[in-house]
């Protein structure tokens, strides 16, 4: 969505994902984008690439968001704006109830494994400072934060379904055997936002960093 509102406003538009099904729905909307499969930790840029280098809900799916962030800088023109977006406070987050039956899926580990006693938590970005710090620690230089809240609103549990396991390919993930089973627990899981009509609203709030490569 963001592609297509940047192409429609002249800019030429490139994109990354891990998943080719999610990619062949950009490319129908956004056929003129150079679209490709990829790791965000190993962007096929060169340097001084980009006037703008964007970043939704995605830095912190790497294995490796330092280096992520660090590849980020490296494709981004001397003072290019760069964008990284994530989660905003989970108290203010709707979709928190599905993230909880998705993150096993999302993890190295099989899903129904804990994580290791001595696992560190995952870093809270979206609190004062802590994407501000990992963003200098890959030699970016943090500009701006601000938060946005908006709505994802759906017309029906069906369109509702497809859309939560399409977020991060997750019905790749999860294998055909447990897609099903799976989808019906986050349809449970957020009930409690079905609206009068059937459709379902979920609020969400976001967290942006508005950072620019380092100066050698």
């Amino acid at each position: 969505m963001f592609l297509r509102l940047a192409a429609d406003r002249g800019a030429e538009v490139f994109g990354l994902d891990g998943s080719e099904a999610l990619l062949r729905l950009a490319r129908a909307r956004v056929p003129e984008a150079d679209l490709r499969v990829g790791d965000i930790q190993f962007l096929p840029y060169d340097e001084d690439s980009f006037d703008l280098v964007t970043g939704f809900n995605s830095f912190f799916f790497a294995a490796d968001m330092l280096a992520a962030l660090r590849e980020s800088g490296r494709v981004a023109k001397p003072e290019a704006p760069i964008v990284i977006q994530v989660w905003g406070d989970p108290e203010r987050c709707d979709l928190e109830a599905m993230k909880a039956i998705a993150r096993p899926f999302m993890s190295t580990r099989p899903p129904d494994a804990p994580p290791p006693p001595d696992a560190p938590p995952p870093p809270e970005l979206w609190k004062p400072g802590v994407l501000e710090s990992m963003a200098s620690e890959a030699g970016l230089e943090p500009q701006t934060t601000f938060d946005v809240s908006w709505a994802f609103e759906y017309p029906d549990e069906d369109a509702l379904g497809r859309g939560m396991m399409a977020a991060a390919g997750l019905a790749e993930l999860v294998g055909p055997s447990r897609e099903a089973d799976v989808r019906r627990q986050i349809v449970e899981a957020l009930a409690p936002h079905r609206t009068a009509t059937g459709g379902y609203r979920l609020e969400n709030e976001f967290h942006f960093l508005v950072a620019r490569p380092g100066r050698a």
